[in-house]
């Protein structure tokens, strides 16, 4: 049974509000950047400049910035993937059955990744390109960004910490949340402590998983690596989607099966069991995401991932 309502009384559009929030995606900018290899780092820095302090963290946010206006408007059904599954009861992704159009953050991660690397483009493009790679490589890890049911949970009305919102928006709340409780209201201090943990404490057994594309989920045809992906990818092309990306949805869609629309109507999602709940949710995703962006970047400017 589902524990939600739908919000009828007035229409959003697709993905109008933003799944992780600026701070979500300045995090996964930030852990990403203590994990990159030597000449991946040298392009972000040189690229990215004094505008963006040449860190990943606040480019993170430019695509969502963006997508509203006239110039990027094309952009915004890049972000997400409408995954026509039916949880709480049943999770699933399918490339062909869901980003049928080839207009979806699937096909956004492949054309972006072979942008960015492509010296015939401008330094702007290529500026632009790791943008967009370091923004939707965060929203794939978002799991109502790679959900269709109730536009990815903006048609469902929710409650946080007091206020009126929908179920999409109640992530950024639940990171505001969080940071402001735990981490000084800081996300450097927040994406330093999720590192820490990858590198040494309670995610460092799981970090080798988060970059093998194997499949929790969803078993894909083949068990393929990041530097495969990429390879084949850069190469007359063998796979559609990269195959990686296709993995790291269908784990993100587990959690609408196993906790995202899993409340009572009128449940105050920001304080009640459901934060405590979406908290080890939200941090795994956003440091897996963020260690996943490194390793994209490495295997495509330092040749492999450089990580253990």
């Amino acid at each position: 049974m589902k524990y939600f309502s739908l919000f009828l009384a007035c229409f959003i559009p697709a993905y109008g509000v933003l799944g992780w929030g600026a701070v979500g995606h300045e995090a996964v900018g930030y852990i990403a950047m203590q994990f990159l290899g030597p000449k991946a780092l040298s392009f972000v820095q040189s690229s990215l400049g004094a505008t963006y302090s040449e860190s990943l963290g606040p480019a993170a946010p430019w695509a969502d910035d963006v997508r509203s206006t006239a110039a990027f408007a094309w952009s915004a059904p890049l972000h997400f993937v409408d995954a026509e599954d039916n949880p709480p009861s049943s999770c699933s992704v399918s490339e062909t059955r869901d980003c049928s159009s080839g207009q979806c953050v699937l096909t956004a991660i492949a054309n972006y990744t072979t942008r960015v690397v492509d010296t015939s483009l401008d330094a702007e493009q290529r500026q632009e390109a790791l943008k967009f790679l370091d923004h939707f490589i965060g929203d794939i890890g978002q799991p109502l960004h790679v959900e269709a049911l109730a536009l990815g949970g903006n048609d469902i009305s929710a409650t946080c910490s007091g206020s009126k919102t929908n179920l999409h928006a109640v992530n950024s709340g639940l990171i505001n949340k969080l940071i402001a409780a735990n981490y000084g209201n800081s996300v450097n201090m927040w994406a330093n402590a999720l590192a820490a943990r990858i590198t040494a404490g309670s995610f460092q057994s799981l970090a080798a998983s988060w970059i093998s594309c194997s499949s929790t989920v969803s078993p894909v045809t083949s068990k393929r690596s990041i530097e495969d992906d990429i390879s084949g990818f850069l190469r007359p092309r063998t796979i559609t989607p990269l195959e990686c990306p296709l993995v790291w949805a269908r784990e993100s869609n587990a959690f609408d099966c196993s906790f995202v629309f899993n409340f009572a109507t009128g449940t105050d999602l920001c304080t009640s069991s459901y934060f405590n709940g979406a908290v080890p949710i939200i941090e795994t995703q956003i440091a897996k995401q963020g260690y996943r962006l490194a390793a994209w970047l490495n295997v495509l400017f330092d040749g492999a991932t450089l990580l253990p």
